[in-house]
């Protein structure tokens, strides 16, 4: 992106997912600008490394339109199970294009035309949308992320048990999101990942495969439960309700009859060197929870 410092706009920099993207901008000498919505958010940003605050919405195109001006830059990812995630999408994809942005990357989801998942259909538009713009656009298909076995901390910790609502043999893509970060920011950083649509996948897993990792690192033995929806989603307080908790439930209904398939070579290529596997990010989870 030239010689100077980039200006890189992140969206969801306050959360748990798009908070990785900035301190990897960051290690590559990228400035960041964080939308976010008020002072709390601001603070929380600013502590992960971003160097401007734009204060708006998603669901505001004015305020879109300011947040993208004078950024060479900008990652995109779509509140989860959102009804208009879709909207929102294409609406930030029109404010990049207005403000003359050059690269846009967009967190998407692994297999985007499985129109039977609600959520994942939601991306196509944002995907066109790119498809059919000036921008130089790279659209990642990440996996399952890895992240949502840590949510499940509690129920490891104090059950020795780990539960998720289909059987424990059915084998999942999954996708550490620090990789993913990663990605994102060799992407809006440098030339190689454009115009790319990449699936990004370390591995299959079962729940089997999770326990094992688990208690190894654990040094003693987690036991794989398959839990109901509705006791599953109790024990794991998801922040989704009504329309959002019945998204996430068919999600979980194709993984029971299908599981999720992905391959990992797309990854491997784009990060130069090996995935983070399945035993690192448990591990990781271990250490950072002693």
């Amino acid at each position: 992106m030239g010689s100077t410092q980039p200006l890189v706009l992140v969206v969801g920099a306050t959360g748990k997912f798009a908070g990785l993207v900035v301190p990897e901008l960051r290690q590559r000498n990228a400035a960041v600008r964080a939308l976010v919505r008020n002072e709390a958010g601001a603070a929380v940003a600013r502590l992960r490394g971003a160097t401007e605050i734009a204060m708006g919405d998603l669901r505001d195109r004015d305020s879109l339109a300011e947040a993208t001006r004078g950024v060479d830059g900008v990652f995109h990812i779509g509140p989860a199970f959102a009804s208009d995630e879709a909207a929102m999408g294409v609406a930030l994809v029109d404010a990049a294009q207005r403000s003359g942005v050059k690269k846009f990357v967009f967190s998407s989801v692994i297999q985007p035309t499985n129109t039977r998942l609600a959520n994942h259909a939601s991306k196509i538009p944002v995907e066109d949308a790119l498809y059919a713009s000036r921008l130089e656009y790279t659209i990642l298909h990440p996996a399952n992320f890895m992240q949502n076995i840590g949510l499940a901390w509690p129920s490891i910790r104090d059950h020795s048990c780990f539960g998720e609502p289909f059987p424990k043999d059915t084998r999942v893509a999954r996708v550490d999101y620090r990789d993913v970060a990663e990605v994102a920011a060799i992407a809006l950083t440098e030339d190689r990942l454009a115009y790319a649509a990449l699936e990004l996948c370390a591995g299959m897993f079962s729940r089997m495969d999770i326990v094992a990792a688990l208690s190894e690192a654990l040094g003693y033995p987690i036991v794989a439960t398959e839990p109901g929806f509705d006791e599953w989603a109790a024990n794991a307080r998801l922040p989704y309700r009504g329309d959002s908790l019945l998204l996430l439930s068919k999600v979980l209904d194709h993984y029971q009859a299908y599981g999720l398939g992905g391959n990992s070579l797309a990854l491997r290529a784009a990060l130069e060197r090996e995935p983070r596997s399945l035993r690192d990010y448990i591990n990781d989870l271990a250490a950072d929870n002693k």
